[in-house]
């Protein structure tokens, strides 16, 4: 996805079809990344409960608020651009629900497992297609992506790490979990984004052929993505 892609995306204007499509595509990609960090906000918040320890506990409240505030931004961002952050988030309420009652975890290490893959990939998912927004937009996608060592992945990295070390016989039960979560979550980027907020055309922004083969691209990507953070855990993608 290059440069020209999110230099396009700002020069709709003198097109008013291509800037309906592409203001509802980005109303499309922004209501399911917040509806995204609000259902992580609480699925977190309700997780937290039955955590070991107060330490675990209190970390996952800390990661919980983040996912809250990151809801608030993305909101706030729509809201500036004189859309309603509820009405594009609605159209993805019932898939992004179906999806964690698919994937509902039955224990709290399983429930740090989820966590762990499927903000992974949306993350990865996100901050490719940022590179197709106008620069605001972009920034804003940039900027959810925590980094260094207080980062969401990086603290369920950690955790999960000591969770393996305490009890080894977790290893195969994670790693299948593992494994069903990433083909539940790259089926769920394809229905919900792809299908909802990728339309078959963006004139002047994307033709079929090139998204088509920047989407194979990017799974291909998430996937190894996975088996990478997988291997770090010594688990088996």
């Amino acid at each position: 996805m290059s440069e020209n892609n999110a230099a396009s995306a700002t020069g709709h204007a003198a097109d008013p079809g291509a800037a309906d499509a592409y203001r509802q595509f980005l109303s499309d990609l922004l209501g399911v990344i917040a509806y995204g960090e609000l259902s992580a906000f609480e699925r977190m918040s309700s997780d937290a409960r039955f955590s070991p320890s107060l330490r675990d506990r209190a970390a996952l409240g800390r990661l919980a608020v983040r996912e809250y505030e990151n809801f608030e931004r993305v909101a706030a961002h729509l809201e500036s651009m004189g859309l309603n952050a509820e009405d594009a988030m609605a159209p993805f309420q019932q898939s992004v629900d179906a999806f964690h009652d698919r994937t509902r975890p039955g224990d709290w290490y399983e429930s740090l497992m989820k966590f762990y893959v499927t903000d992974a990939i949306s993350d990865d998912f996100y901050a490719a297609l940022g590179s197709l927004l106008d620069p605001d937009s972009s920034a804003l996608i940039a900027s959810l992506q925590e980094t260094g060592s207080e980062a969401a992945g990086e603290v369920l990295f950690v955790r999960l790490q000591e969770s393996l070390k305490d009890d080894p016989r977790l290893a195969s039960r994670l790693a299948l979990w593992g494994r069903r979560l990433v083909g539940e979550a790259l089926t769920q980027a394809q229905r919900v984004v792809i299908e909802r907020a990728m339309p078959a055309e963006l004139d002047g922004f994307l033709s079929r052929q090139e998204l088509d083969a920047q989407i194979r691209d990017l799974f291909s990507q998430l996937t190894r993505n996975h088996s990478r953070r997988m291997s770090l855990l010594g688990l088996t993608a």
